[in-house]
């Protein structure tokens, strides 16, 4: 059964499939021997040979789905060329043939999902799906009502304007306030260049939850599997 290159790379847990279409244009894939750079290109899994660096790509026998609690100083990425800490050191050996389902940047903390199925990641990262994230965030000084509510509205950030966003003051103290923010997309940085455009930067950043699934009580640098009854969540959107 033949099917799209990328999606081939998604599902052997090599990247997302946005990443995986990278590294095809990148010159990184070869099928067969030969470097493939068509995004359009499908491979019969059964018959065919993919490379990525040079190592022979395979489908997994089994699909992984974790659920991570990333620390700061830790990049969400499978390898880093500034060889920075990767969330994937925080596995074992056994768990390391996942990708992380979108970002959490490095100086960030929080939920981050992790698998080698392709489709799970396409399925909440996708922009149409629109899935909420909710953050704690501890920032600068304390944010007037008409400020939070620019964050509410949406505010013009990196030449767009940002969906509405969910926000909710759960504390203060003389210098510093801790909001809750709920977005429905992902963009880069995006809770940090918000909380700065209404003049609050960010002290600290945590997601505590991705659509219905939460993070918890899990410790810092552990991870779980995610449930049947999370996964089905997550693959019915």
């Amino acid at each position: 059964m033949e099917m799209r290159l990328q999606k081939f790379l998604a599902n052997a847990g090599i990247a997302s499939r946005r990443k995986a279409e990278e590294y095809i244009l990148e010159g990184k894939i070869k099928v067969n021997g030969q470097v493939v750079t068509e995004l359009g290109t499908k491979i019969n899994p059964d018959k065919d040979l993919v490379y990525y660096n040079n190592q022979i790509v395979s489908l997994p026998k089994e699909k992984i789905y974790l659920l991570l609690h990333k620390p700061e100083k830790y990049v969400t990425t499978v390898r880093d060329q500034f060889n920075r800490p990767t969330v994937l050191d925080l596995l074992p050996p056994a768990l390391k043939a996942v990708h992380p389902v979108g970002r959490l940047d490095y100086n960030s903390s929080g939920l981050l999902l992790l698998t080698n199925d392709g489709d799970f990641t396409y399925k909440i990262t996708h922009p149409k799906h629109h899935i909420r994230k909710i953050y704690i965030t501890k920032v600068k000084g304390i944010p007037a009502e008409a400020s939070l509510d620019k964050l509410r509205k949406g505010l013009v950030i990196d030449h767009y304007k940002t969906s509405p966003a969910k926000v909710k003051l759960l504390g203060k103290s003389k210098t510093e306030a801790v909001l809750e923010i709920t977005i429905y997309e992902g963009r880069n940085r995006q809770v940090r260049k918000m909380c700065e455009a209404i003049g609050h930067p960010v002290i600290s950043l945590k997601r505590i939850a991705i659509g219905k699934v939460f993070l918890g009580n899990l410790p810092v640098g552990e991870y779980r599997f995610l449930t049947k009854q999370e996964i089905d969540y997550f693959m019915s959107l």
